[in-house]
């Protein structure tokens, strides 16, 4: 049975994801599903998508906010974009998004099914379902507004999708996978993400399965008018009892505050990332390392990278961290190296495509930095988070640094992580 995994504030964000980010995160996505699926099939690829911490983490190493709800929103674009033309040679359909292409999931679902020989009408009726129990059966105060179904060829599915509280200015996503799902109204989800608030109805609940068939019962006997009455009965009455707690989850809370800070990150493991880059980096791949000023860096990148396609579930905890591979389009932790960027899609591009023809050197170099950022961890040190934020920003225009501000320049303009007086934001 899929079970909650864990819940998450994300604060929602406006504006739209800039087209030279869009691009890459659609071309950078694709190559880690594309490392995934080989290294360990689609089904591991469908649990990742599940897990909340991964995908928040996902999103922020492809150079997206790494806290907000927009995370959401831009991955399943991303994904749907670049895996739509690959979906013949990897078996994996993308349907659904945001608003008005939530809607067309289940033509969307029926259509594929057709093509590839799975039951899509099935599989549309599991969309609603999903759609209705999170929109229906869970009243926690979020409309949904984005539903993304990703679908294999036989069959297995994950589903993510997104509610919004306006009042609060925050959202809530719910994932859901298809691996051990016995049912859709006792205790479906995989995750649930969101900032407690307070007591919430959710007869989805394995718990509320004896007030699920109450209600039958009731509407059966009393009819409509006469379960009114009761309700107003009921009402009328003492306070009722508190509700039982909820067990224990693990709650990753994404702050308010956009700048990323040492609270956010395991500075242990981000010290063993970039030793590792400084370790296998010169072993591994010393043709990046003649590029000067770019190499030595889009190692860094790619430790972090390795660390999404390979790394468990435990190592998710500190998503912010992953924004220390690519920036983010706002600034914060830093703009986007657009030079780092390229080379990181580079890198993933070769070794994919080498290890589609059985040449897995490529891929096998960058599992060793993985491999390595988890040994060293446990003893190297290094800069503080202000000092690395720091050196960013030095070398930003070096590296191509852009932002929806605009492109980065040189000299001390480049010193804060906050956006420059006079400008205005540009999508």
């Amino acid at each position: 049975m899929a079970q909650r995994a864990g819940n998450a504030d994300l604060p929602l964000h406006g504006g739209r994801v800039p087209r030279w980010l869009g691009d890459r995160m659609t071309r950078l996505g694709t190559l880690i599903t594309e490392s995934i699926v080989q290294h360990y099939g689609r089904d591991e690829f469908l649990r990742r998508l599940a897990h909340p911490f991964w995908f928040q983490s996902f999103g922020a190493v492809m150079g997206m906010d790494w806290h907000s709800s927009g995370i959401t929103t831009s991955v399943i674009g991303a994904l749907k974009r670049g895996l739509t033309p690959r979906a013949g040679e990897l078996g994996i359909h993308v349907c659904g998004g945001r608003g008005q292409h939530s809607r067309k999931t289940p033509g969307e679902l029926v259509s594929i099914g057709d093509r590839v020989g799975f039951d899509g009408s099935a599989l549309a009726e599991a969309s609603r379902l999903v759609a209705k129990v999170d929109s229906a059966a869970v009243q926690d105060g979020f409309d949904l507004y984005l539903h993304g179904f990703i679908v294999t060829d036989d069959a297995k599915w994950v589903v993510v999708q997104q509610g919004m509280n306006g009042d609060r200015r925050q959202a809530r996503r719910y994932h859901w996978l298809s691996e051990g799902l016995e049912s859709f109204v006792d205790s479906p989800h995989a995750a649930i993400e969101g900032r407690e608030q307070g007591e919430i109805v959710n007869l989805a609940d394995r718990r509320a399965a004896p007030s699920r068939a109450a209600q039958l019962d009731l509407l059966q006997s009393l009819g409509p008018d006469g379960l009114l009455r009761e309700i107003a009965s009921i009402e009328s009455r003492a306070e009722r009892p508190a509700a039982a707690e909820q067990p224990f989850l693990p709650h990753l809370v994404m702050p308010a505050h956009h700048d990323v800070r040492e609270s956010d990150v395991n500075l242990r493991r981000l010290h063993g990332n970039f030793a590792a880059a400084a370790d296998r980096g010169p072993k591994d791949f010393e043709h990046l390392l003649l590029v000067p000023g770019v190499g030595a860096r889009t190692v860094k990148a790619l430790a972090m990278v390795a660390e999404v396609v390979h790394g468990a579930p435990c190592r998710f905890s500190d998503p912010a961290r992953f924004s220390l591979a690519h920036g983010g389009k706002d600034r914060h932790p830093f703009p986007v190296p657009l030079k780092v960027y390229d080379e990181t899609i580079r890198v993933m591009k070769s070794a994919v495509m080498n290890g589609r023809l059985g040449r897995e050197e490529e891929l096998a170099a960058l599992r060793r930095l993985d491999d390595q950022s988890r040994r060293l961890e446990r003893y190297v040190t290094g800069p503080d988070l202000k000092e690395i934020v720091a050196g960013e920003f030095r070398d930003s225009a070096r590296f191509g640094g852009r932002s929806v501000f605009g492109w980065e320049r040189d000299s001390g303009e480049a010193e804060t992580n906050l956006p420059r007086s006079g400008d205005r934001l540009r999508r």
